[in-house]
């Protein structure tokens, strides 16, 4: 039925296309809004040579979304990552942004997250007039994307070809924000553009377009969160400190039974208010017919100060009874002993980008055009927090015993009715009473910097020609990106309970928000007594900061240096198998990839914490360890269409694809996992959580790729296509063990540091993607206005990712695998559905459109790597948009993001065991466009 109808509606577009053509010999018709943008989307995936998808607008600003991220996932098998109720990380085919390569103007761009993807939050929508996702490789497309690139391309002033000046507000309110006490939720974004050409007599036309935005949000947050590291424990207890026993993997393999657990588990409140400024510029010259010349630069200066209050349950491994385990292993109902904690952070972010390139093309000859490019990107972030901690006793602040008369709560754990656990504590113990957290202050400064940085150049020759083949295209390119992390941590502890309670008197706070966990399942807590970090910082420090350390230096630093040379050559063909025109291009791209990566090693001594535990740190005498590593690749890539009929094509695409690893998974460096509010019993505990914070011989993913697409084009409005492909990978990703000295205690001692490798396994993928577009214009007026755009991509793949700790870990010394005691994970983002769905009504000055995404469960790796497994559900999204002309020029825009609210819900390291869920709430904006 819904195939008849779409039939019946491309027919009568058919049958009404003639007398628009007859009107627009004498009246010029002007589509805009949504369905300009369609049709512009419908077009540039006709007109390309490999399988692509597009969203693109001819005017500035008319992408319809707030950001780039939720543009992107309005293209057929896009899908995004929410973070703070934002589209961030891209999948595309329902993969990972591993998986995925992103350009900007054609050129890589840097990021402040350690992988390869773009921070499209850094980018304003109203800046960006095309997005194009190549799903099929070419040879002249940068290196990277298995599962596509995506390109984001600004406007050339004198290819847009007219004068505008573009003035937009906007207001928005969120009503979580609204929660907070004192803050009525509101904020506002404001952008400025222009464009503008002009003509300079002999040195030729010169084009001007320049935009500025100033943004200020807020992203509160409710969240429950679980701690990185998850353990098997066995039925009996370490008598050393009351916490289960680690199981190994050989135990569990030989009949142990084991449930796993976290170290600990918060309650988070956030409040956050986000500033950014952006400005994009470009500058077209053609100082002759035969050469163009073009500037553009990027900037983009983000900052946020994010206020969170914890209330942590921090020996969640303490003499857990009554349990009811899983079968997957995880628990669903225990009761336990745990010390509680109130924690107050302020973080604050800045992070800022630049990039930008020249670009200068001539055409040499009528058939020779040479083109060179040279660019640079460049992003630092840089985090710093300060975190105070108060922890319970078996005594107040004022000496006298406690209601349970011990440092540690009992509490019942319960997660058998949904995703949200719920924790009951002893109720003779009120959470919000500030007296009760009175011992163990500890005082945190924490700073952590991301520097990545990419200077690239590259040269193309295009040769047109007659005949079958038309074209000759060779390039080359040079791109040298540099990581460099670093994380600085000054912490203070004291256990004067007379100190503690001046503090305690005199920093208290009112919880920050009403209505904390609402809309989650289950009698959630709902408030805990909370203090202000800052003035924590002042009654025990004497300053609200008391700056980093002199020396930054530490073993988990990071610094990677990636060298890439690439040289390609291809082919576009054009003519006819019999009656039929064929088309397309076939060429090979060589790449080369050097990697240096330096990590830092030092002895550590063994700190005695007076708590009968102990903790490692570093002496602070470093060596440097240097890791080289290089590859070469051989990628070459056919792409074929034949005009089966005027408005039918059928596409295949063969060729061959890489995705390298982050550079933050290069990284050198070592990591000693301690989670807040835990230790370590004795060297020999602390030593197994040493862990490799990269792998710097990681090598890229490889996989032969092939893609079949039938696509119909009934009129300007509508396609309906199919495309089935087929992805190979040469290798996986699996643990491996590799033996490692270390100074501990004076002592050398050999330990097992678990890193990741290369595999050798094979595996595949199996997919298909629909898309169907079209405009109801056989309905009778008003309804002629009805458009729809659907897209699925379903996907099948038995690729494996092994958890760090818990998964198979290979031996390279008796070449042999230790079975793990959970299920691997697929790749990275993979997720087996995606759906995406618009209905619009755009007719006159009234523009709507409901935009539906759903995403099917994911398994998300974190950044940096040998981390354990994590998984995020099934997810799905509502948003609306509508406009309206008021005048000439005038419009009235609002928007509503994520109206039903829903979470994001996040499993570790087995699906069903709640690592951590999120409630971001809606957000609605009004705005006013003015173009002149």
């Amino acid at each position: 039925m819904i195939a008849l109808m779409w039939s019946n509606a491309a027919i009568a577009q058919d049958e009404s296309a003639a007398p628009e053509s007859a009107e627009a010999s004498t009246d010029e018709i002007v589509v805009s809004g949504i369905r300009a943008t369609i049709q512009d989307s419908i077009s540039t995936k006709r007109q390309a040579t490999a399988i692509v998808d597009a969203l693109s607008a001819d005017d500035i600003g008319d992408i319809p979304a707030l950001s780039v991220g939720q543009a992107i996932q309005t293209i057929t098998g896009a899908t995004t990552h929410r973070e703070k109720g934002d589209a961030s990380e891209i999948a595309l085919r329902g993969l990972g942004p591993f998986l995925s390569n992103s350009t900007f103007n054609g050129r890589e761009a840097s990021n402040g997250s350690g992988d390869r993807s773009v921070n499209f939050n850094q980018f304003p929508s109203e800046l960006i007039n095309k997005i194009t996702i190549y799903k099929s490789q070419q040879a002249d497309l940068i290196e990277g994307g298995v599962a596509g690139t995506i390109e984001l391309g600004t406007l050339r002033p004198l290819d847009y070809g007219r004068q505008r000046i573009q003035i937009e507000g906007k207001v928005n309110y969120n009503p979580y924000q609204d929660r907070i006490i004192g803050d009525g939720g509101m904020g506002w974004r404001g952008t400025i553009s222009l464009v503008d050409q002009f003509d300079i007599g002999n040195l030729g036309r010169f084009g001007i377009s320049v935009g500025y935005q100033r943004q200020r949000t807020s992203n509160p947050e409710e969240t429950m969160a679980g701690s990185s590291t998850w353990r098997a424990c066995d039925d009996s207890v370490d008598v050393l400190n009351g916490n289960c026993r680690d199981v190994s993997n050989a135990e569990v393999n030989e009949g142990t039974p084991f449930y796993i657990v976290p170290n600990a588990l918060t309650y988070r409140q956030i409040s956050e208010n986000d500033q950014r400024d952006a400005v994009f510029g470009a500058i077209q010259w053609q100082p002759a017919s035969n050469i163009d010349i073009n500037l553009d630069v990027e900037y983009s200066d983000r900052s946020f100060a994010e206020d969170r209050s914890d209330l942590t349950f921090s020996e969640l491994r303490l003499a857990l009874q009554n349990r009811e385990v899983d079968p997957a292993g995880f628990l669903r109902y225990a009761e336990g002993m745990t010390s509680l904690e109130s924690t107050s952070t302020l973080t604050e972010r800045s992070e800022e980008y630049l990039g930008g390139g020249l670009e200068i093309a001539v055409d040499a000859t009528d058939r020779l055009r040479l083109t060179a490019d040279v660019s640079y990107s460049d992003t630092t972030r840089l985090d710093r927090s300060r975190s105070t901690r108060l922890r319970t006793d078996a005594l107040d602040i004022f000496g006298d015993r406690t209601p349970v008369g011990n440092q540690r709560v009992a509490y019942t754990y319960d997660a058998r009715d949904s995703f949200a656990p719920v924790f009951t504590i002893d109720p003779r113990f009120d959470l919000n009473d500030w007296s009760l957290f009175s011992d163990d202050a500890r005082l945190r400064r924490d700073e952590r910097q991301r520097a990545n940085t990419i200077w690239a150049g590259r040269f193309d020759v295009s040769y047109e020609l007659p005949g079958i083949v038309s074209a000759l295209r060779a390039g080359v390119r040079y791109s040298h990106q540099t990581y460099g992390d670093y994380t600085d941590r000054v912490e203070m502890t004291q256990g004067d309970r007379a100190v503690d309670r001046d503090a305690n008197l005199l920093c208290r706070t009112q919880f920050p928000q009403r209505d904390f966990l609402k809309d989650a399942p289950g009698n959630q807590i709902s408030s805990w007594a909370t203090f202000d970090p800052l003035c924590l910082f002042n009654a025990y420090l004497g300053t609200e900061d008391p700056g980093r350390s002199a020396d930054i230096r530490g073993i988990t630093n990071t610094d990677v240096l990636e060298q890439v040379w690439a040289g390609y050559v291809m082919a576009d063909y054009e003519g006819a198998l019999g009656s039929v025109p064929i088309r397309g291009n076939v060429g090979v791209r060589v790449v080369k990839t050097d990697v240096e990566s330096n990590g830092l090693r030092s002895a550590l001594d063994v700190v005695d914490n007076g708590d009968g535990t102990i903790r490692l740190v570093e002496t602070g005498d470093f060596e440097t360890v240097t890791i080289k590593h290089d590859t070469t690749r051989v990628l070459p890539s056919a792409n074929l269409i034949f005009e089966v009929q005027p408005n039918v094509l059928l596409r295949a695409a063969v060729y061959r694809a890489m995705s390298r690893p982050a550079p933050s998974a290069l990284s050198a460096g070592r990591s000693i996992r301690l989670d807040d509010g835990t230790a370590f019993a004795d060297v020999a505990d602390a030593i197994r959580s040493i862990q490799a914070s990269g792998s710097p011989r990681l090598e890229p993913l490889m996989s032969w790729n092939g893609d079949l697409a039938l696509e119909w084009y009934p009129n300007a409005d509508s396609l309906l296509s199919t495309t089935v492909y087929y992805k190979r990978f040469s290798g996986g990703f699996q643990p491996v063990r590799i033996d490692e000295d270390f100074v501990i205690g004076g002592q050398q001692v050999t330990i097992p540091v678990t890193q990741t490798r290369n595999s050798d396994d094979k595996s595949s993928i199996y997919g298909v993607e629909v898309t169907a577009a079209t405009r109801f214009s056989f309905l009778p007026a008003p309804l002629n206005g009805l458009g729809t755009k659907v897209s699925y991509n379903y996907a099948k793949s038995n690729f494996k990712s092994h958890d760090i700790l818990l998964g198979d870990v290979y031996d390279p010394v008796t070449d042999q695998v230790e079975p793990g005691i959970i299920p691997p994970a697929n790749l990275s983002g993979y997720s087996k559905h995606v759906v995406s769905a618009q209905v619009y009504y755009d007719i006159g000055p009234l523009s709507l459109q409901g935009i539906y995404n759903y995403r099917s469960q994911y398994y998300q790796d974190f950044v940096g790597g040998n981390s354990q497994l994590r998984y995020v559900g099934d997810n799905q999204t509502f948003d609306l948009r509508a406009s309206l002309d008021l005048m000439r020029g005038v419009s009235l825009r609002l928007e509503a993001l994520n109206i039903f609210n829903e979470p994001k819900v996040t499993y570790m390291p087995v699906v069903g065991s709640t690592r951590q869920y999120h409630y971001y709430g809606s957000k609605y904006f009004i705005g006013l466009r003015v173009k002149m």
